[in-house]
């Protein structure tokens, strides 16, 4: 009965795991795209000719922001992985990670 308990939750780890990792990241990206499609406004076309399109700094500075998250991510994943190829694994017990030996 124990090992049901376990497995399950490992199960959920996982699960979580993919969720964000698998599935948040792209959404991340997904938005930070929207994000500065939003920022760059719409230009209007009259009879007048072409009206220029509103600038929306927040949803520039929103997309980049959220790049800079994605780019994070990936970039911590791989070093989890060149970590743990070298015999290493990483740290999250401080603010930021640290590369220590297993």
């Amino acid at each position: 009965m124990h090992n049901l308990g376990y497995a399950l939750d490992g199960a959920w780890q996982v699960l979580i795991a993919g969720l964000v990792l698998g599935a948040g990241l792209p959404i991340l990206f997904a938005l930070g795209i929207r994000s500065l499609a939003w920022g760059a406004g719409a230009a209007a076309v009259d009879a007048t000719g072409v009206t220029p399109a509103d600038r929306r700094p927040v949803g520039t500075a929103l997309g980049y922001a959220l790049f800079a998250v994605v780019v994070v991510g990936v970039l911590l994943g791989l070093t989890f992985i060149v970590a743990s190829g070298f015999g290493y694994k990483l740290d999250f017990s401080h603010i930021y990670p640290l590369i220590v030996a297993k």
